[in-house]
């Protein structure tokens, strides 16, 4: 091997270890990102202050166990850093250096503290204290399975159950007023908005699930979409004749012009460059036509979500079907619905049931 090879063979090492020891501090300093964190937790017993301990390094492995093995979004593992950051800090101010000495009272007291706040951070609602407490019961299974810790103390905790709030949807009328105004118009990109929001409400998809939409997920003939839902799963969905119609008029009078305009994609929505539409994109335009049906701009595409879920049992759906159609793993997700139509089954059984009103 020439000594030319040999420098760049050893250069070549040089950067990838430097690399490397350069990603292992960043990820320490953005799990710690406090002085106080680094030098507790981070730093562990007899290391210097700011470098990375175990309960740190354990916390990046886990990220990258759900960033790489598990797929979690983007905003999934933002969450998750932010609330085991928080953990770390929590751990620092009560002496403990490493995950092994964390007990499950330490996970209980560390779930009292989120509900209660302190001078730096306000109290947080059930809904909030529970995802923080998912995150770190993740972390102490991981730690177990990867046989860095010999138990997995934080199963023990259980969330708080966040009180069951009612899914909000809005009227049959009411989702016309929104598709007729959403095109009201007739420009290209208010045909594309139309068939954008008829799939939402056609379909129940996701705002994710709608936007990820490629062509070859369409099928407009036969009348159904495949939806790519949480962790990659995918369900057939039958296509109503208004969103087939509306997808027709847009596939095949806008799109064309508007992937003219970029480089190139098979995403079915796209925004005025020809690029795929954004999931901020379609907020805007689900509150642009809410705006010009005098619906307001506090409905969200989740609104369309638990409408197209309402409408259907209301008319009669079994709730196993709408749990097929949502995508829902459990049926009990699915059953909140059911609280929804209560006062129609009232209305019913008051006209119907020989008994159910007092003589006259």
């Amino acid at each position: 091997m020439t000594a030319g090879a040999m420098t760049a063979e050893t250069m070549t090492a040089e950067t990838m270890t430097a690399d490397a020891m350069t990603a292992e501090t960043m990820t320490a300093e953005m799990i710690t990102a406090e002085p106080a964190v680094a030098a507790g937790v981070a730093g562990g017993a007899g290391q210097p202050a700011g470098r990375p301990g175990a309960a740190a390094r354990t916390v990046a492995g886990y990220l990258d166990h759900l960033a790489v093995e598990r797929g979690s979004s983007a905003n999934t593992l933002s969450s998750y850093r932010r609330d085991l950051r928080r953990y770390l800090r929590y751990l620092s101010e009560q002496g403990i250096d490493s995950l092994a000495e964390v007990q499950a009272a330490t996970v209980s007291g560390f779930l009292a503290a989120l509900r209660e706040g302190d001078r730096d951070h306000p109290a947080l609602s059930a809904a909030s204290a529970a995802r923080a407490v998912v995150a770190v019961r993740g972390l102490h299974k991981f730690g177990y399975a990867d046989g860095q810790l010999a138990a997995d103390v934080a199963r023990e905790v259980k969330p708080p159950a966040p009180p069951r709030r009612l899914p909000k949807a809005i009227s049959v009328e009411d989702v016309e007023r929104l598709l007729d105004a959403a095109d009201f118009d007739q420009t290209p990109l208010s045909v594309r908005d139309r068939a954008l929001l008829e799939v939402l409400y056609g379909t129940g998809a996701r705002i994710s699930e709608a936007v990820g939409l490629d062509v070859d997920d369409l099928d407009v003939t036969g009348r159904s979409v495949l939806l790519r839902g949480k962790g990659g799963k995918q369900r057939l969905i039958p296509l109503g004749s208004f969103a087939a119609k509306a997808l027709s008029a847009y596939l095949v009078r806008v799109r064309p012009e508007l992937v003219r305009q970029g480089r190139g994609t098979p995403k079915v929505f796209l925004n005025s460059r020809g690029g795929p539409l954004s999931r901020q994109s379609a907020w805007t335009v689900l509150r642009g036509a809410a705006d010009k049906a005098g619906l307001g701009t506090d409905l969200s595409p989740h609104t369309l979500r638990h409408s197209f879920a309402t409408h259907l049992m209301e008319g009669g759906a079994d709730v196993r079907v709408v749990q097929e159609l949502l995508g829902h793993a459990s049926v009990t997700t699915t059953q909140i619905y059911t609280l929804v139509t209560v006062d129609q089954l009232r209305e019913v059984y008051t006209v119907a049931h020989p008994r159910a009103r007092a003589r006259t």
